[in-house]
């Protein structure tokens, strides 16, 4: 699926190119691109993980994170939660969020901006895949459910066994239309 959602970011661009977190010179981030990690292996732990944590920030600044339920789908990280949930609001007043994997050592991040899917077509494809994925879909869910979705910006991902020289980074590109500066730590 190629386009554009409603906040102008690109569904189904090329393979992002890999390079190296800014990170304080003691952490030995190895200079050279050797022992970078392969995208699709990322997107991969990215689809088959079942928990992932998301943070937000309050209106005042406060950090909120909580573990979720989620699908990896042609770039995006797509959530649910109610939509006057701490999450729903946090994103109603800033739309951004970092989402991290919940699995071993081996570490996903993405820092992205973050919409609620308002698009009937979308949001039933989630809710068939959500129920493939974990055996519920949104049917049975009181309240206001809602579909977020988190369009990286970057993207962090390293193995603790040799974190300096698999500590990669991917730069997406815009989200929205402010551009978040990647940070390193």
């Amino acid at each position: 699926m190629k386009g554009k959602t409603k906040a102008g970011h690109d569904v189904g661009a090329s393979k992002p190119k890999p390079d190296r977190p800014t990170m304080p010179q003691g952490y030995g981030i190895a200079k050279d691109s050797k022992g970078v990690l392969d995208w699709p292996k990322v997107e991969q732990r990215l689809g088959k993980a079942r928990n992932y944590w998301v943070a937000t920030a309050r209106p005042d600044g406060r950090p909120h994170a909580m573990p979720v339920w989620g699908l990896w789908l042609e770039g995006r990280f797509y959530f649910s939660s109610d939509g006057g949930s701490r999450k729903g609001k946090n994103i109603a007043a800033m739309p951004y969020a970092v989402v991290h994997l919940e699995s071993g050592d081996d570490v996903v991040i993405l820092e992205g901006a973050a919409e609620r899917v308002r698009e009937k077509e979308l949001f039933s494809r989630v809710d068939k895949l959500y129920q493939r994925k974990y055996g519920m879909g949104f049917s049975g869910i009181p309240g206001d459910v809602a579909l977020f979705a988190v369009a990286p910006q970057v993207v962090f991902a390293w193995r603790e066994k040799d974190f300096p020289k698999s500590a990669t980074r991917w730069r997406l590109g815009k989200s929205g239309d402010r551009v978040i500066e990647p940070s390193g730590d």
